[in-house]
C-alpha cells in the first residue's frame, strides 16, 4: 500500500455548505413583510465569500428561505463592526440600543477633538468628571446609609 498513489479529492473554493444556525438578529422580509425574529432556527446554506476578507478573516455568506413566502433571504458577516449586513431579500429590523452607541462614540470622539490642543478645556473637562463622580458617590452613600436605618 503506498498512500503517496492515493488521488486527494479537491474541495471547490466556492463549495456550499447546509448549517443549521439561528438567526443573529431581526429582520422583515421585503416579499411578503413577514417578520423573522432573533434566535429562530434556520437551515441555511453558508459559503466564503472568495474576494472578500477583513484583517485576514474571511467573510461568510448565508443563505435561507423566508417561512411564508420562500424568498430567499441573504446575509453576510461584518468582522469590521462585530455584525452581520442584510444584502438581499430583507431588511434588517430598528435597533434603538445601535443609536445609543453610534451617538455615544460620536460624542466623545468630539469632545477628544475639541481637548486635543486646549489644556484648558481638558482640565475643565477632568474637574467636571471628579465633580460628577463625587456627586454619586454622596448619593451611593446616602442610599446606603436609608438602607441600614430600613433593615
Amino acid at each position: 500500500f503506498n498512500h503517496e498513489k492515493l488521488v486527494k479529492n479537491k474541495r471547490p473554493k466556492d463549495k456550499q455548505d447546509v448549517v443549521r444556525m439561528m438567526l443573529p438578529m431581526s429582520m422583515r422580509c421585503n416579499q411578503c413583510g413577514n417578520y423573522l425574529y432573533i434566535g429562530t432556527k434556520f437551515n441555511m446554506r453558508k459559503e466564503n465569500c472568495l474576494n472578500e476578507g477583513y484583517l485576514g478573516l474571511k467573510i461568510l455568506r448565508f443563505y435561507f428561505k423566508c417561512t411564508v413566502c420562500h424568498n430567499e433571504i441573504t446575509f453576510k458577516t461584518d468582522p469590521k463592526n462585530h455584525d452581520y449586513v442584510v444584502e438581499h431579500g430583507a431588511s434588517r429590523n430598528y435597533e434603538h440600543w445601535r443609536d445609543a452607541e453610534v451617538a455615544q462614540t460620536a460624542l466623545k470622539e468630539m469632545r477628544e477633538d475639541e481637548e486635543e490642543g486646549n489644556a484648558m478645556k481638558y482640565l475643565e473637562n477632568k474637574t467636571y468628571d471628579s465633580k460628577r463622580e463625587m456627586d454619586i458617590m454622596d448619593a451611593l452613600d446616602d442610599i446606603k446609609q436609608l438602607n441600614k436605618r430600613k433593615a
